[in-house]
């Protein structure tokens, strides 16, 4: 077991649990901040951040969260590496299994993220974050203006994506293995009816081909129905075919909807109803997953479990 109690530990060093870190030290909680597979978040796979507040010239996904880390640790957080694969939060304190070692808290604050669906093709790994594959149009669209880029997917977040793509883009080709859009009507009238938007119906993304010196040249589709494959010049490929929330070793202890992630109860965004259990940033937010939002949602667990240590 392990050999002391600690008052609150934070899960995941994302925008969320590193914010959540920055709070809770300051508050003289002596945070103890658990480090999993990947630290400091998604964010750290990102060449350029342009949207993050009071960055005027933009700033490096990683530089931005080694920044984020040290401001936590200047004031008293610990951070430890670990993953965690149980958890125990009948009452507190909680405890976490993270293989032979064992930790416990008074509070708990989960920022565990989530991860993108990725489609597995040959090139997708070597051209993912800054050479031309993403996941993330709001973070990375503007550095696509006047390119012809394309999306992979057919559920709302896709046409959202490619809605949000015309703004800079000269042409956006939306892939999808069936022949109509899953979306909602709505967003499916929207993005089909836009003139920069280009359907590819019945189509799978085979492979993604890349230059010499860096970035993405075309993608290779396969006609579902004939079986035939041919080569889509392009300059960014966009996958938006869903993400996959880190919650896994909090179920069912914590409640979670159909596609996984958590769902915050009570007056607060970032409450559970488990009083002491807190949920921040991606693992609990489907629709903004985005780092400002996430950085919010870690002040507002923070704050939280501050109050509810004060009162017990």
């Amino acid at each position: 077991m392990s050999e002391s109690i600690e008052e609150v530990i934070i899960v995941g060093t994302g925008c969320a649990g590193l914010t959540a870190a920055i709070y809770t030290a300051r508050a003289n909680l002596r945070p103890l901040v658990l480090e999993g597979n990947l630290p400091g978040g998604q964010l750290t796979t990102t060449s350029e951040v342009e949207n993050f507040p009071g960055f005027p010239e933009g700033i490096d996904g990683f530089t931005l969260m080694d920044q984020l880390r040290k401001q936590a640790a200047r004031f008293g957080t610990r951070f430890e590496q670990a993953s965690i694969k149980t958890a125990e939060l009948s009452a507190s304190p909680f405890t976490l299994s993270a293989g032979e070692k064992t930790y416990s808290c008074k509070a708990l604050i989960i920022a565990t993220g989530a991860s993108p669906r990725l489609l597995g093709v040959p090139g997708e790994k070597e051209l993912y974050g800054g050479k031309g594959v993403t996941t993330c149009a709001t973070c990375d669209g503007a550095f696509y203006r006047d390119m012809d880029v394309v999306v992979v997917g057919g559920g709302d977040s896709a046409c959202e994506e490619a809605l949000f793509l015309t703004r800079f883009c000269s042409s956006v080709s939306l892939i999808h293995r069936r022949d109509e859009l899953r979306a909602s009507k709505i967003m499916a009238d929207r993005a089909l009816a836009h003139p920069k938007i280009k359907p590819v119906w019945n189509a799978v993304v085979t492979e993604i081909k890349g230059v010499e010196e860096g970035g993405v040249s075309a993608v290779v589709v396969r006609d579902t129905q004939s079986g035939e494959s041919r080569s889509l010049p392009c300059k960014g490929v966009f996958i938006a075919i869903g993400h996959i929330p880190n919650t896994a070793p909090f179920q069912p202890a914590l409640e979670v909807d159909e596609n996984g992630y958590f769902v915050p109860e009570g007056r607060s965004q970032v409450g559970t109803r488990i009083p002491g259990v807190y949920v921040a940033g991606d693992c609990a937010d489907h629709v903004y997953r985005q780092a400002i939002t996430a950085a919010g949602m870690g002040c507002q667990a923070a704050m939280q479990a501050e109050r509810w240590l004060a009162e017990h």
